[in-house]
This record gives C-alpha cells, sequence and structure tokens, in this order.
C-alpha cells in the first residue's frame, strides 16, 4: 500500500494532529512539497501533501483562506500540513472552517517536526511500497510461468486471476473465447468479442480499456504476437484499476503467453510443411505413405470421410480464411490440413465437421459482402473463389482435388464465392451454356440456318427445335408446328444439306440441343 494521510498520522515519530477532514485519512499520498506560495497550484500534479507555514499568507482572512483551500483541492491537493510555533502559534480559525468546508484534511505539524522528517517518511513509504510491488511481481512472474510450464495457458489464466483479484480470458486470432479462469467468466469474456476484434486491426502490440458488460468491471485487453496480425488476445477484469503489483503480473502473463503463441506459430509452420507432404502424397495416389509421414499428427481425419477444399484469392482474404477454418477446428477439437500455396489454399477437413462449416459461413459473409454496395464499403471480397468437393475418402483423393477445382472454377463463372460439387451433380447442366466459349459454338454451328431463315424461305430453326423436342418424331413435332409432317421432312433434309452433317447420329444432335439452348439463353 502506498502511503496515505492515515499512516503519516500514525507514525510516532511524526506526532502530527489532525484538525480537518478527519474522514478522508485513508487517501494516498504520492511526494510532500513545501511552498509557501500565495498561489502554489501551477507547480502541484496532484496528490500531494502540501507543508506550509503561511509565510506569506493572510490565514487569518476567512475570505482568503476560502479562495486558497479552494484552489488546492481544485489542484488535487490531498492534504495540508501547517507548522505551528514558527508564524503562528496555532493554526487561524480560518484556515481551519475553510479547510473544513471544503474537505481537505488538515495536520498540525509540531515545531519540533522539521518538515523534512515528514518529505523523509513519505519518501520511505513509497519506496517500500515499490520494493514490495516489485518483490510481489517477481514472485507472481515465477508462478505464472511455473503455471505456464506445468499446466498450459489454462494454468497461467487461473494464477493470473488470483494474482489481481479478477478474472481473465485468453482469445485466438479470430477473436473466440480459447479458455477463462475462473470458469464463471466465460460469458462475460464471450460479450467481450466484438472489442477483441477491435483490437485485432491495430498492429500488435495494442491495448485497451473497456468498461465491462453492464458495467460490472474494468477490463484491459491486450493483443499477443509479434507480427503485423495478432495471433490472440488477452482480457483482464478487475473491481478497479491494477496496483503495481497486478501491473507486474499482467505484463508477465502478456510475455509468457506471446512466447507462447509463438512457439505455437513455428510448430504450426513446421506442421504446414508437413501436411504439404502428405497432401502432395494422398494426391500422387499414396494414402498409406501419407499416414506413414502423418503419424499421429492428423488423428483420424486421413480415413474417415472428408472434403477438400481449394480457395483462390488474396492474402488477406486467405488469411481470414485459415484463421476461420483452423480456429473452428480447435475449438471443436478436430484435427484439420491447411496448405497455403501462394494465393491458392488447399484444406481437407473432416465432412460434416466445424472446420467445413465454418469455410461455408465465412463465404456466406464474403457474397453478404458483395451485395454492398461499393461507396457503403461492400465489394472488397470480389476475388475470393472457393470450391468444396463431395464427400471423399483417401484412396480417391485426387479425384477430391479434381472436384474442388472444378467446382471453384464453376464459382469463378458464376461470380460466386463458394460452389460445392454436390451442387453440380444434383443441379442443370445449363446454367453452364452461359459461358462465352460456349456461346460464341452455338452462334458459329446455327449461323448457317438462323442465315437461311432471315430470307424469308422457311422456319428451319423452330422446325429443329420442335423436331429435337420430340425426339425425332414426326407427327408429333409436325402437330407441334402446324404443319404436314413432309413438310417437317423436307425441311429436315433441308438442316442437313445447309449443315453438313447427318442428323441420324446421335452426337450431332446433341450439339444441336445444346446449341439451341445456348441461344435461346440471351
Amino acid at each position: 500500500m502506498p502511503p496515505t494521510l492515515a499512516s503519516l498520522v500514525h507514525h510516532s515519530a511524526l506526532k502530527l494532529t489532525v484538525r480537518a477532514g478527519e474522514d478522508r485519512l485513508d487517501v494516498p499520498v504520492r511526494w510532500a512539497h513545501v511552498s509557501e506560495l500565495a498561489d502554489p497550484v501551477p507547480y502541484m500534479e496532484g496528490g500531494e501533501l502540501l507543508l506550509i507555514t503561511a509565510l506569506k499568507l493572510d490565514a487569518e482572512d476567512p475570505e482568503a483562506m476560502r479562495k486558497y483551500v479552494k484552489r488546492l483541492v481544485g489542484a488535487g491537493v490531498v492534504g495540508l500540513g501547517f507548522a505551528v510555533g514558527v508564524n503562528y502559534d496555532e493554526i487561524p480559525k480560518a484556515l481551519v472552517d475553510a479547510a473544513e468546508h471544503e474537505g481537505l484534511p488538515l495536520l498540525e505539524v509540531p515545531r519540533r517536526t522539521p518538515f523534512l522528517a515528514i518529505s523523509k517518511a513519505v519518501s520511505a513509504a513509497i519506496a517500500a511500497d515499490q520494493y514490495r510491488a516489485v518483490t510481489a511481481g517477481f514472485a507472481a512472474q515465477r508462478e505464472l510461468t511455473r503455471q505456464a510450464l506445468s499446466a498450459g495457458p489454462e494454468g497461467l489464466l487461473t494464477a493470473l486471476a488470483a494474482q489481481v483479484d479478477g478474472w481473465a480470458a485468453l482469445y485466438d486470432a479470430s477473436g473466440a473465447v480459447v479458455a477463462t479462469a475462473p470458469e464463471w467468466a466465460g460469458r462475460r469474456a464471450a460479450r467481450l468479442t466484438p472489442d477483441v476484434e477491435r483490437l485485432r486491426e491495430r498492429p500488435a502490440p495494442a491495448s485497451s480499456v473497456v468498461g465491462g458488460p453492464d458495467n460490472e468491471d474494468r477490463v484491459e485487453l491486450h493483443s499477443l504476437g509479434t507480427g503485423r496480425r495478432p495471433r490472440a488476445a488477452l482480457a483482464v477484469g478487475t473491481a478497479s484499476a491494477l496496483g503495481t503489483a497486478e501491473r507486474y503480473a499482467v505484463h508477465s502473463a502478456i510475455a509468457l503467453l506471446t512466447l507462447t503463441t509463438e512457439r505455437s506459430r513455428s510448430l504450426h509452420a513446421a506442421e504446414q510443411r508437413v501436411g504439404a507432404a502428405v497432401l502432395r502424397m494422398l494426391l500422387a495416389g499414396q494414402p498409406d505413405h501419407a499416414r506413414g509421414v502423418a503419424g499421429d499428427l492428423y488423428g483420424g481425419l486421413l480415413d474417415a470421410p472428408f472434403r477438400m477444399i481449394v480457395a483462390d484469392a488474396g492474402g488477406e482474404l486467405l488469411a481470414g480464411l485459415t484463421e476461420a477454418v483452423e480456429s473452428a477446428a480447435a475449438r471443436s477439437g478436430e484435427a484439420v490440413l491447411v496448405v497455403p500455396e501462394g494465393e491458392r489454399l488447399v484444406v481437407l477437413a473432416a465432412d460434416g465437421g466445424a472446420a467445413v462449416a465454418a469455410c461455408v459461413e465465412y463465404a456466406a459473409e464474403r457474397e453478404a459482402a458483395r451485395a454492398v454496395p461499393a461507396e457503403q464499403g461492400g465489394g472488397e471480397d470480389d476475388e475470393l473463389v472457393i470450391g468444396l468437393s463431395a464427400p471423399s475418402g483417401p484412396i480417391a483423393a485426387a479425384a477430391a482435388y479434381k472436384q474442388a477445382e472444378q467446382a471453384l472454377s464453376v464459382a469463378r463463372r458464376r461470380g460466386r464465392v463458394l460452389v460445392e460439387h454436390d451442387q453440380l451433380a444434383s443441379g442443370s447442366v445449363l446454367p453452364l451454356l452461359a459461358d462465352d466459349a460456349v456461346k460464341a459454338f452455338a452462334d458459329g454451328l446455327l449461323r448457317a440456318l438462323y442465315e437461311h431463315d432471315a430470307t424469308g424461305r422457311g422456319d428451319l430453326v423452330a422446325s429443329l427445335r420442335a423436331w429435337l423436342s420430340r425426339h425425332g418424331q414426326w407427327d408429333a413435332a409436325a402437330a407441334d408446328l402446324g404443319v404436314h409432317r413432309h413438310t417437317l421432312r423436307y425441311r429436315m433434309r433441308r438442316v442437313e444439306e445447309i449443315l453438313g452433317r447427318s442428323l441420324d447420329d446421335p452426337d450431332v444432335r446433341m450439339e444441336l440441343w445444346l446449341a439451341l439452348k445456348a441461344t435461346s439463353a440471351d
């Protein structure tokens, strides 16, 4: 505890007597300062015990004393020490009344107590308090280090909460709560996620102070990590501002968690290199070798049904997708294989797991961002495209990768963020005909027929469409057109002559049908 007016009054060697403000003696004293100026306020910082002999004051003038004391209180002076037996044998009543009125503690200093003794007492008490804080800080650092080594981040948070007499929470890179201490703080920490997300936008190290939910407490947020993007965040909630010892404990926790985070980052980079080798083996049709290299690193991921995710985007977008997928997998305790390849990201994740769900959710958020007008901050995610394969296994990993690439290609053509391969199989091929290359092929194939019809010499295009739609049934197609079957036969012979192709060939009929569909899509 820092020195207070009460501790100085109880100091047996000083012999101080309280003359006013008895109920405010528990205020901390930052320093003891001697000044005989009529207005010492410009030289005050707040928290001082001001010592005077009233050498230049009219201490018996009630109005002058009222103004004098009021200025001292406004400057943050916590107490006034008046030496008797120098200029006044006792403290003038005007000064006592002014101090009582303003609630400023007034201490009588006997003649035999020099101001220097009071200054030394304050200085010694401040030094002792700082020594206790440093000692307690070192002890807290040792305990936090021991807990970090023996029990990991969870043990460290428990020790930190005890040191600050509050609670602590650790957040991952996505802003989700990873661990809390005590357990009851989990819900409170979760409500601070928006504040953590705002902190993540600032380069590390960064910190902020926020009022707790419903003004329950005072919360300090600190980013963790040495890179441009924070890797995690620490929240510390207390009933009041942290003292010196508590501040040492928080700084130690930040350092230890940062070391843990950076170590995890290095291990993560090594794991990604192993993952890249495992992926190459799977794509090369060597699942047994892939399992041998992976060992227990990915648990049962290589044996259970999984999905292959292939994403193309700029660095920031891929980093966001990586964080979303890895954080979701970590929270659910599932393994995930993430391999960055320049501006491409390949992910192998359990089918139906949290990582796949996080990918779909992330894509939905980016899709929504595209719908926002550019002047309102939208459109920044236009480059992100994701392809998601059907459920597969290690033997068919190469096929799953091809499915994901096909889905990604379709997503790019359709202007979508994410397309699942299952959607392609369950949907229709007709939307694919909107491709410009397909339209160009259709226009070239049917141009001669359209030019023929434009001369008014027949309706070959409509006749061809009706005949193909009726699977070559002459009577039904002729009825649809309202012409005789012999007329339709003549028109189909003209189609064959103009195109130089036989309608008996099923491939020709298929190409013509798709060409008609492609041109009608305009």
